[in-house]
């Protein structure tokens, strides 16, 4: 989707949002009044501000979708046909994003725009999902739950539970800082359990390491705990 393309998807998603769901039409008109002024051609030299808003068109589309079906039973067939990580995304982490204020918003969409994000991690990302999907389970990343929520990945195992995982390179050491912060994210979002996984990426099964322990939790970590687990 080019830069002109998701200008005007914007503004038509939020006139049909603004009937439908007010606190989304309210968001994307946040988002529209931050990209609106911006040149089509700077806007495309911005790649990580249009992957932002690509996934923002992407998710207000599926949860329009779900809101403009007629029944409990036509939605409840719609959900089923996600993956678990998906319905946690759209069933409860995205609505609550858009009713609720997001402090951090602002600060992250300032460095997207200034190009100070360059998402050094996203090999090792990629990795992970594709030997989480190899394992059979599932996988969901996206910017507003990486950036305001401490989650780099939602993944979950057999039992479909979907677990919150935010990973670090930081040793234990000196990460009582960084997981104390991440635990408070986790619960001032209403997320009920998470993983803060620190790891070292110049061991060469750091891939299999991560994704033992997080499919693992994902399946046996209980409500109300937010675990520290250093590999």
């Amino acid at each position: 989707m080019q830069a002109k393309e998701i200008k005007d998807r914007l503004r038509s998603l939020i006139e049909e949002a603004d009937s439908i769901d007010p606190s989304l039409a309210r968001r994307l008109e946040e988002i529209n009044r931050w990209v609106k002024d911006i040149k089509t051609g700077s806007l495309t030299a911005k790649r990580f501000v249009l992957l932002f808003l690509q996934q923002i068109i992407r998710d207000s589309q599926i949860l329009l979708a779900l809101k403009t079906l007629d029944s409990e039973e036509e939605r409840k067939l719609y959900y089923d046909r996600m993956t678990p990580t998906e319905k946690y995304w759209y069933g409860y982490l995205f609505p609550k994003w858009l009713n609720e204020s997001d402090t951090k918003f602002y600060i992250w969409k300032k460095k997207l725009m200034a190009g100070e994000f360059y998402h050094e991690d996203a090999g090792i990302i990629k990795a992970i999902a594709t030997e989480i999907i190899r394992r059979q389970g599932t996988f969901w990343y996206c910017y507003v739950a990486d950036f305001s929520m401490g989650t780099d990945i939602i993944a979950s195992s057999r039992l479909a539970k979907p677990l919150c995982i935010q990973l670090t390179t930081v040793s234990d050491e000196f990460s009582q800082e960084k997981s104390q912060h991440w635990e408070n994210t986790m619960k001032n979002w209403g997320i009920e359990r998470g993983l803060f996984l620190s790891f070292n990426p110049t061991d060469t099964n750091f891939v299999n390491q991560i994704v033992n322990v997080l499919l693992y939790n994902s399946d046996q970590l209980r409500t109300g705990v937010y675990l520290k687990f250093s590999l």
